[in-house]
């Protein structure tokens, strides 16, 4: 059964989406794991959150003990789950457990919000990027770096992309956003390939009318 839970949280960890709980109320042992495993956390402000699972002998048995010290830090980390302190959703805020706190019934419509905004995404560049940061978790910044220039490099000739500059530039030509650079704008772009040398990804120069 643990071993059930585990997988069922991995894999939502795993989704190459982004994911949102919306939290209204007592978020505890597996529930609170679920949120964890979550991209992002929104609670309302009664909501409580715990992991008493060592009141009873047991142990958070579905990755709360890890993706609680990578949110947190192991000291809070330690009183949630050594201690077995229940904290509310300011303190929750305070340290980082959740990313906004909302007044009641009003969490579902706000990550609904949020999720929104990840809809006008390339849903290759989210993916590509929520694999990146969480990354962050288990390799060094250099190892990482590597792969984001590699990920960049193969979403630069990806359809999401051309869609993404073409709808761009008349939008950019109509607002004056590149006013300031310029009659042309020239963009050249290095990344370090896996040898150690140097590869460049191209130049693209464009006039503006």
């Amino acid at each position: 059964m643990a071993r059930r839970f585990g997988e069922a949280f991995e894999a939502l960890a795993g989704f190459r989406g982004l994911t949102i709980a919306a939290i209204n109320g007592y978020a505890m042992g597996g529930g609170l794991e679920c949120a964890l495993a979550c991209d992002l956390r929104i609670a309302e402000e009664q909501a409580q959150l715990a992991l008493p699972e060592a009141a009873v002998g047991l142990l958070p048995c579905a990755g709360g003990t890890q993706w609680l010290s990578w949110l947190v830090g192991e000291g809070w980390a330690k009183r949630m789950v050594l201690c077995g302190e229940r904290v509310d959703a300011a303190t929750a805020l305070r340290i980082g457990l959740v990313e906004e706190v909302v007044p009641r019934g009003q969490a579902l419509a706000q990550a609904l919000l949020l999720a929104a905004g990840v809809e006008k995404q390339s849903p290759t560049s989210v993916a590509a990027c929520k694999r990146l940061i969480q990354g962050a978790h288990t390799q060094s910044p250099t190892a990482t770096l590597v792969a984001e220039c590699e990920a960049f490099v193969d979403l630069f000739d990806s359809q999401d992309q051309r869609e993404g500059v073409s709808a761009f530039w008349p939008s950019a030509r109509r607002s004056g956003a590149m006013r300031d650079h310029g009659p042309h704008a020239c963009h050249f772009v290095y990344c370090a390939a896996p040898r150690g040398g140097r590869r460049r990804l191209g130049a693209a120069r464009r006039r503006l009318k």
